[in-house]
């Protein structure tokens, strides 16, 4: 964008690249908020049931098995989506080639290291 001059622009105009700059702001600022509620947030058992896309009662028991990273407040129980979200990724499975490379490099270890 070139250097703009107040003087030199007509009052549409002014209002036109006012209410751009505006929307780029408020644009930001809702991206901006969305990945913090996103990262941040605090979730219900129903809430948590239908982020995991299980029973109610089924989150209840992995609680109570202490399967489910929690947090308690009276009554209440709470969980951190960041919290599930690892937990989720904990359940990860390797592929075959991450499995198979896995594989060559103990080989090579256990080949090159003391005989047993």
């Amino acid at each position: 964008m070139e250097n703009l001059v107040f003087t030199q622009l007509s009052i549409p105009e002014v209002r036109q690249l006012f209410r751009q700059e505006l929307e780029a702001y408020f644009a930001i600022q809702k991206q901006g908020n969305s990945n913090k509620s996103e990262t941040d947030e605090l979730l219900t058992v129903h809430e948590t049931a239908d982020f995991l896309s299980l029973a109610v009662p089924t989150i209840y028991t992995m609680v109570s098995k202490g399967l489910l990273p929690v947090m308690k407040r009276s009554k209440r129980l709470y969980f951190s989506r960041i919290d599930l979200m690892s937990y989720l990724k904990q359940g990860r499975k390797k592929t075959l080639a991450e499995t198979a490379s896995e594989a060559d490099a103990y080989l090579l270890k256990k080949k090159g290291g003391s005989r047993d």
